[in-house]
């Protein structure tokens, strides 16, 4: 794979890999701002409080980590 090809794939095309505007946004909003801004995630997973998440890496996953409120408490990233 060509280098621009990993950026690419490592940025969903945007430029970003990350998403720290979205902490402390409601976690279903965050999930659907990641999803309409980013074509290119196919997953986006929230994730509570205690729950347990395997540690593979999918370039087209972000987790949205999310307080026993539901606010995202971590930055949303790929992996």
């Amino acid at each position: 794979m060509a280098a621009s090809a990993c950026t690419d794939i490592l940025t969903l095309g945007t430029g970003k890999s990350s998403l720290p505007e979205l902490v402390g946004v409601n976690g279903e909003a965050a999930a659907a701002t990641i999803v309409r801004e980013n074509p290119k995630v196919a997953v986006t997973v929230i994730v509570k409080e205690g729950m347990m998440v395997t540690m593979d890496f999918h370039s087209d996953r972000v987790r949205v980590w999310v307080d026993k409120n539901g606010t995202v408490e971590q930055t949303p990233q790929i992996g």
